[in-house]
């Protein structure tokens, strides 16, 4: 007779295709929650209701300044044929934003920050009909189109303080990191759909049609922002003044942290911004092209915010941030010597990949650490590091090309950049060790010290 086994030994001796089964179960649960934690957080979205007003207004808003931002330079190069003319637009775009971004900065520590995106939002809409008008003429004058770059850089750079220092107010400080990368989510999607179309539209139907369509787009913003609840200045609030500028920056230079993110980005984004070079460059690959090099670095910006939600565990945000920016530098090389379209699209978004890791991390620094009373006014100092780069870098790679070639402009500043945060990483150890989970705290204490000593002066 045949003796059954006991409880004890089948529990112990399980049958095949159960264990088969329970393992296949096992593991597809294990690559599920990689999935999830791998998967963009969209927490804020859900919780904050202005945070989606915000969101929607300015991914709508930006897909159209995108299609601008290539329609530009493209326009500038058909009028002129001359890269250094369009490298040129950069430095016109310095000034105005290097002074405005400061102003910027002290108006959103003193008034609502709201009111003040939504003001810039209406005036930047009247700019781009400029814009409109001048490319309806028979001969569209040059001096149009640097005035247009002018006037936008000055009005970011009021704008873009407000509204960096409007996040904050919308969602919690764990949040941040998950905010950002919707944030950035928005602007890849606007970069990668907003060039490749501008592109196309711009050397089909010319760029009057394009800019029309980059008008429209700011009714979708200032709606939102309309729909938004107001964000007064904080309590205590500074006046604008050249003294509270001041203020801003000692409270920089005091932060090797904050100094580290502007200095890395500057040096990445001066040597290793080729984009005054696409529209050349894009002459050896078909004319049409130049919206997809355009858009390719926002390509492999998208591949990393999708899959952001790993970045909230990272803790040492300064590693992170050098670490992108030398990646960045390597990439750019890699497209210098790219032989065929696909190739340097590839690098491209390679190098987009790494700039938005950078980005993530630079900007939980900023809006995890920095009080609220200063946020607007370090904000305005966050733009004028991360504008000069590419700016000043578009001229600097127009210049070195029109001297040694396109190919030894886009290598060398490659190269450069990866030199450059190295020796800044050295520089600014301090930098490198950052961990977020400390300046956090050090953000709650400085507000709770200030609250209490404003309790005690009233």
């Amino acid at each position: 007779m045949e003796e059954k086994p006991s409880h004890a030994a089948t529990h112990l001796t399980p049958d095949p295709v159960e264990a088969t089964e329970a393992g296949t179960r096992h593991e597809g649960g294990r690559a599920w929650k990689a999935m999830r934690a791998l998967a963009l957080d969209v927490t804020p979205l859900r919780e904050s209701r202005d945070f989606r007003l915000l969101f929607a207004g300015q991914a709508v808003s930006f897909f159209g300044s995108m299609m601008t931002f290539v329609a530009l330079p493209v326009q500038m190069y058909g009028l002129t044929r001359s890269s250094v003319a369009v490298g040129l637009l950069g430095v016109t775009e310095f000034v105005p934003i290097f002074l405005m971004a400061f102003v910027g900065g002290a108006l959103a520590d003193a008034v609502d920050r709201r009111r003040m995106v939504r003001a810039t939002e209406a005036l930047l809409a009247v700019g781009t009909g400029l814009l409109i008008l001048n490319s309806l003429l028979a001969q569209p004058r040059v001096w149009v189109l640097y005035f247009c770059a002018a006037l936008f850089a000055a009005l970011n750079g009021l704008q873009r303080p407000s509204l960096d220092a409007l996040l904050p107010r919308l969602v919690a400080a764990e949040q941040m990191p998950a905010a950002m990368a919707l944030r950035f989510l928005g602007a890849t999607v606007g970069m990668i759909v907003g060039p490749a179309l501008g592109g196309l539209l711009v050397a089909a139907l010319g760029p009057a049609v394009t800019y029309s369509i980059d008008l429209a787009t700011f009714a979708a913003s200032l709606a939102a922002l309309w729909l938004m609840r107001a964000a007064p200045p904080p309590p205590g609030a500074d006046r604008p003044s050249p003294r509270s500028i001041a203020e801003g920056l000692r409270y920089a230079r005091s932060r090797p942290e904050l100094l580290g993110t502007y200095l890395v980005d500057i040096n990445a984004m001066f040597f290793g911004m080729p984009m005054a070079l696409f529209p050349a460059i894009a002459e050896g690959f078909g004319g049409a092209s130049v919206g997809l090099l355009y858009a390719a670095p926002a390509a492999g910006a998208l591949c990393v915010t999708l899959t952001s939600g790993w970045a909230k565990r990272v803790n040492r945000h300064g590693l992170c941030v050098a670490l992108a920016a030398a990646s960045w530098g390597l990439a750019i090389v890699a497209f210098g010597f790219a032989p065929t379209l696909s190739s340097a699209l590839l690098c491209l978004a390679l190098a987009g990949a790494s700039d938005m890791v950078s980005g993530l991390f630079r900007s939980t620094i900023w809006n995890q650490t920095i009080p609220d009373h200063l946020r607007g006014r370090l904000a305005g100092i966050e733009m004028v590091s991360y504008t000069t780069g590419p700016l000043l870098g578009n001229a600097e790679s127009g210049i070195v090309a029109g001297l040694f070639g396109v190919r030894a402009s886009v290598v060398s500043g490659g190269v450069l950049c990866v030199a450059g945060t190295a020796l800044l990483s050295l520089l600014l150890p301090a930098f490198l060790r950052y961990d977020g989970r400390e300046g956090l705290e050090r953000k709650r204490a400085e507000e709770e010290a200030r609250a209490g000593a404003l309790g005690r002066v009233s």
